[in-house]
């Protein structure tokens, strides 16, 4: 069986560049392996940094031609891995419902389109069971999602059971009646032994021996708490997969020079290093220095993963960017929110978080009558790290503020808990006796339960939206306003397409009630579902009205960013939520004697000429300065508003060229 090497982390640490790393110099130092890099983050970034097209080939791996050795990719495509998985079994799963169940085939199939659980991960499960089964790999390395849907991933084997325990339900009647009859063969039995050997493989492949994990930090400590977080995870989760490496992204290990901000790094750098150590003993750490320049490319990324892995000197002395005119700035300050509902989203690590805080704090100094909330649905949130309190399910006042307000919704649980009242609600309705005669509809029963047990793709995340729609809807006098810090691009983005996959499931429980429609907690029930349909379509309607909500994408200047940032405008476009502003995050203002920070600077400067023709986006574009240290509390969130840019549309003339010493 093939090796398997996992990167894991929290978003934006720099999962990509590492994995990427790490397999490019898997396959210069061993050439007679074939070595697959594969994705399983819906925001996929491969094919950027090998500076490829956005994927040659979604529904198997394909070779990277320019790199050493025989290096191959795969950007897993969710949706096309799922499809191609389930053709395989389609005509089984959906003679198995069909006899098994009342449900028509047109019923069925946007169950088996949409309601699996976590589709993108799952994909991903499958593509890695795939592609050891075809042993075509001598070592896979897996650059996986941000820390909280990688969880998930782990978990997925036993979440996936759910699914095979609804065909199971639905296949009893079939049992049944084929007891009575010798020599019976039932559909539900190849297909479900075909699933759990599925489950199996991967479970193994998981909990191998030879298998590695690697934790991916920085020295923020926003990033170090989340990786003690997600691996306390692990643990709770019975999960047997465990932590074998670390690695301290855009570290500064080496000593001497006065640059304030390289000595500022270097410090943060000890204490990760002193953080990881007390976390995850005797678990080796790996440095990769902070690149000043983008790290892009088979080559630079295989001497990127020497210098990670053998400890070989980073050469950054010939890594300045290509003349270009500079960007033409002008000071601002920070927009209001306009809407009731404003959504933050990008690319993990890029300060999702930080902006989301900063535009409720600066709205509260605007406007000190209205009341703001800054809630998160990102599976693995930091509120609490920004505001420097404990952050819960529950909305609480920050920074000493009654009306301003923070919460990181528990999303899952708030939808099991649903479900389980659901579940007592069809134990009452479902064991009822009337007129004495016991109605015994216990198939029915099982049927519904084994349903709700399978949690359709961002259905958690959607209820958390639900209680946000509750909080617009209850204050209006306040003038309530929320800004909700979205998960990472891949994930937000399926968070957006989710209420047309909601009407769809909630439109099979309806199906089931209607056949009892005559007890009363089934009635119950049915209005219930359907009022839930009823808020899904409030939603689809409200992200798409400009007057009650808008989005704020929040990117870094980087080549990298800018590329994933102006997919993320088309896919928002696309979806008609109404997006007017762009925040470009962390920017070195100041010129510097470093050489390091002059090489930085020069690429960022690089990466904002000509950003508003790249991106295809005509609202305004905000430039937040890079701070020294980390931006937290009230003192934080001062310094975070009192310093802004805007990108003006039109760059200043091209200086006559002249010679720059460098």
């Amino acid at each position: 069986m093939a090796e398997l090497a996992f990167f894991i982390g929290k978003g934006g640490v720099g999962k990509t560049t590492i994995a990427s790393a790490y397999a490019a110099r898997l396959a210069e130092r061993h050439r007679r392996q074939r070595i697959l890099l594969l994705s399983t983050d819906p925001a996929h970034s491969l094919a950027d940094i090998f500076a490829l097209p956005r994927a040659a080939s979604p529904m198997r791996p394909a070779r990277l031609a320019k790199a050493a050795g025989d290096l191959w990719y795969w950007q897993v495509d969710a949706e096309q891995q799922m499809q191609k998985f389930l053709g395989q079994h389609r005509r089984a799963i959906l003679q198995v419902l069909e006899s098994g169940t009342f449900f028509s085939r047109a019923e069925i199939e946007p169950l088996l389109n949409s309601a699996l659980p976590g589709m993108a991960e799952m994909a991903g499960l499958l593509a890695i069971d795939e592609a050891l089964q075809s042993r075509r790999f001598a070592r896979i390395v897996v650059d996986t999602a941000p820390l909280g849907h990688t969880l998930r991933l782990f978990a997925m084997p036993q979440h996936f059971l759910r699914f095979l325990d609804f065909l199971d339900v639905a296949a009893s009647r079939d049992r049944m009646l084929a007891a009575h009859f010798a020599g019976a063969t039932l559909p539900s039995q190849g297909i479900l032994s075909d699933l759990e050997q599925v489950v199996a493989r991967i479970q193994r492949a998981l909990t191998a021996r030879d298998s590695r994990t690697f934790l991916v930090t920085t020295p923020e400590n926003f990033s170090l708490q989340e990786a003690a977080r997600g691996a306390a995870s692990l643990r709770e989760m019975g999960s047997e997969v465990r932590i074998t490496d670390a690695v301290v992204n855009r570290a500064m290990a080496k000593s001497g020079g006065r640059c304030p901000s390289c000595a500022t790094r270097r410090a943060a750098t000890a204490e990760a290093v002193r953080f990881l150590h007390l976390h995850f003993k005797k678990v080796p750490v790996w440095m990769a220095q902070e690149a000043a320049a983008p790290v892009m490319g088979a080559a630079e990324l295989a001497r990127f993963g020497a210098h990670i892995f053998e400890q070989k000197v980073l050469d950054e002395s010939r890594r300045f960017p290509p003349e270009a005119e500079a960007p033409r700035l002008q000071t601002a300050g920070w927009p209001a929110l306009e809407a009731p509902l404003t959504l933050t989203l990008g690319k993990g690590g890029v300060g999702k978080t930080t902006v989301s805080a900063g535009l409720a704090f600066r709205q509260r100094a605007l406007a000190r009558k209205t009341s703001i909330a800054v809630c998160s649905t990102d599976p693995a949130p930091s509120l609490d790290d920004i505001f420097q309190k404990p952050i819960g399910d529950s909305l609480t006042p920050v920074l000493g503020d009654r009306h301003l307000q923070a919460a990181e919704f528990d999303a899952e649980a708030g939808f099991r808990r649903w479900a389980e009242t659901t579940k007592e609600k069809i134990g009452q309705a479902f064991s009822h006796q009337t007129a004495g005669v016991h109605l015994d509809l216990s198939f029915d029963r099982r049927l519904i339960e084994a349903l709700l047990d399978i949690v359709p793709p961002g259905v958690d995340e959607l209820f958390a939206i639900f209680r946000l729609l509750d909080l617009l809807e209850s204050a209006p006098a306040r003038q309530q306003k929320l800004v909700l810090d979205m998960a990472p691009t891949g994930h937000a983005l399926e968070l957006l397409r989710m209420p047309e996959r909601m009407l769809g499931w909630s439109r099979l429980l309806l199906r089931i009630l209607a056949h009892h429609r005559g007890l009363a907690l089934a009635q119950d029930l049915a209005v219930e579902i359907a009022e839930l349909s009823q808020r899904v379509r409030k939603l689809a309607a409200m992200l798409k009205d400009r007057r009650k909500a808008q989005a704020a994408v929040v990117m870094l200047a980087e080549p990298l960013p800018d590329r994933q940032t102006a997919r993320l405008i088309s896919e928002l476009n696309q979806l008609k939520v109404h997006t007017p502003a762009v925040f470009v995050n962390r920017v070195r203002m100041e010129e510097s004697r470093c050489r390091h920070c002059q090489i930085a600077r020069r690429w960022q400067l690089h990466t904002l000429t000509g950003l508003r023709d790249r991106l295809k986006f005509r609202g305004e574009i905000f430039v937040i300065p890079n701070f020294h240290g980390e931006l937290a509390g009230r003192r934080g969130l001062q310094s975070l508003i009192q310093e802004i840019w805007r990108l003006e549309a039109r760059q200043v003339a091209k200086p006559r060229a002249r010679k720059r010493k460098t």
